[in-house]
């Protein structure tokens, strides 16, 4: 049937007329804003950076200012939401002052956020050494606790920097989607949105947002994977050009901060420990070298996901414990390279730990490795049936904890104190304080930094007893005899 030109005409006018009906409607229940966010990425002392995952496809435009009334307006990055990138957006302020407060806000379509009305601070890094804190933890399983107290610890702490060491969720999936909706959850918890919203966010992975437990880099989902994780963080850099990962350097008050990838490279726990068998790769591995030997920062931070000490070399490892020999590769090449002033942080293993490798046993200084475990999460007691090389304090196993670093690189000798904090914020060992000195070759400091109970039970242990005055079961400490709960 023909329509004539003015019924065609006519329908044409509904139509319009129905589409701007749906336009106003959508302006009312579906206007454009922020469905998760923002989030403070990887920090500098002339830019920071936002991430924010917007309701839609449109332009997202990051405004800031020096006042929080916004007299003059200043425009940073701007950047497309896609479908394709679960509309996550990273955008960036550039050409700042260092160490100096800005306020942001964005503009989402052209609109701002009607959810968010106010603008919300953050901070630039300092140019050069600096007294400021970071802060670490592991293992966030919004499933097990979604209320998360242990946010209101450490924002009173007011770190500087937060670095997430993997676990960060709990996806145990190789659907992307499930993986995009778990960090989406993660984002809006009440506690922790202050924080990311003000303070620079760094992270790596470990095995349950890289896969499921324990897996490595023959997981045919880790490209899919690493797709989610470039979407919902803002790193500094993600690997390579020609070697996928996340791992990256970043600097921050005179402190170099090298985080690493453990699952994207590493071969099955079960490959016999020699030579051969490789965590990180040999792209990465070579890429850390370079690093580390390029650095003339007086601390040097090795961050990774898993222990670094030899705590978990048993059956069912999935830390350094079992990739003994790569670690001591690393270490032998600090050593040889008179590479000072490196520390380790770690997480995954529901505890709260400060171990030492003493390295000055081969000619090299000790490496302390502090670990933060869990955030939100049920703790274990792995301690029973685990001995690393040296534990400096006891472990903590009663609540979840926080790991926080002060560093104070401002006077004639920068120093380093470590803490770990439990959910009320209180510390729960004696803080332990590393200079440069204490970390040059042929200097030997583990005893002297050690509780003396834990020299005592080192010595019992060394005697042939139980570390913790149990006898232990043939095998030890190979074979554990206390069956602990599985991460």
């Amino acid at each position: 049937m023909k329509l004539g030109r003015r019924a065609f005409l006519g329908g044409v006018s509904l139509a319009a007329i129905v589409a701007s009906s749906q336009r106003a409607l959508a302006q009312v229940l579906g206007y454009p804003r922020a469905i998760q966010g923002p989030m403070i990425g990887a920090p500098g002392p002339d830019y920071f950076t936002v991430w924010v995952r917007a309701s839609g496809a449109f332009e997202v435009v990051l405004e800031y200012a020096l006042d929080q009334d916004f007299r003059t307006v200043l425009t940073g990055g701007r950047a497309i939401a896609s479908t394709d990138d679960d509309c996550c957006v990273v955008l960036k302020a550039e050409g700042l002052q260092p160490d100096t407060d800005y306020w942001y806000r964005l503009r989402f379509a052209g609109e701002p956020d009607r959810h968010q009305p106010l603008p919300y601070r953050t901070r630039t890094a300092p140019a050069g050494p600096a007294d400021f804190r970071v802060a670490f933890g592991s293992c966030c399983r919004i499933q097990f606790d979604p209320d998360q107290r242990i946010w209101n610890a450490v924002r009173a702490i007011e770190p500087d920097l937060f670095i997430w060491l993997g676990d960060n969720i709990y996806g145990d999936s190789d659907e992307p989607a499930i993986l995009a909706d778990l960090y989406g959850r993660q984002r809006v918890v009440e506690r922790l949105e202050p924080l990311l919203r003000s303070t620079p966010q760094i992270a790596t992975w470990d095995d349950h947002d890289f896969g499921y437990n324990d897996s490595d880099g023959h997981s045919p989902y880790k490209a899919s994977a690493l797709k989610v994780f470039r979407n919902f963080w803002a790193n500094p850099s993600y690997g390579e050009p020609d070697n996928p990962g996340v791992y990256f350097k970043q600097s921050y008050g005179g402190v170099d901060f090298f985080v690493l990838d453990g699952r994207y490279h590493r071969d099955e726990t079960t490959k016999t420990d020699d030579a051969s068998k490789t965590m990180l790769g040999a792209a990465q591995k070579a890429w850390l070298k370079r690093e580390l030997k390029a650095s003339r920062a007086p601390f040097k931070i090795l961050a990774a996901g898993g222990g670094w000490s030899s705590a978990e070399n048993e059956d069912g490892g999935d830390s350094w414990g079992v990739f003994l020999t790569e670690r001591n590769e690393i270490f032998d090449f600090i050593r040889d390279e008179g590479i000072g002033g490196v520390v380790c942080i770690s997480g995954d293993s529901h505890m709260g730990e400060l171990n030492c490798i003493p390295w000055s046993e081969r000619g090299g200084y000790d490496i302390y490795d502090f670990c933060s475990s869990p955030l939100a999460q049920m703790p274990a007691v792995r301690n029973l049936r685990q001995t690393p090389e040296v534990r400096i304090r006891d472990s903590w196993t009663r609540s979840v904890n926080v790991g926080v670093i002060r560093f104070d690189m401002t006077g004639p000798t920068p120093t380093l104190t470590y803490t770990l904090h439990d959910v009320l914020g209180e510390p729960v060992w004696d803080p332990l304080v590393l200079t440069p000195a204490d970390l040059v070759n042929g200097v030997r400091t583990w005893d002297a930094k050690a509780d003396p109970k834990e020299l005592q039970r080192l010595e019992r242990f060394r005697r042939g007893g139980g570390y913790y005055g149990y006898d232990p079961t043939p095998g030890w400490p190979n074979r554990p005899y206390y069956d602990g709960a599985s991460d």
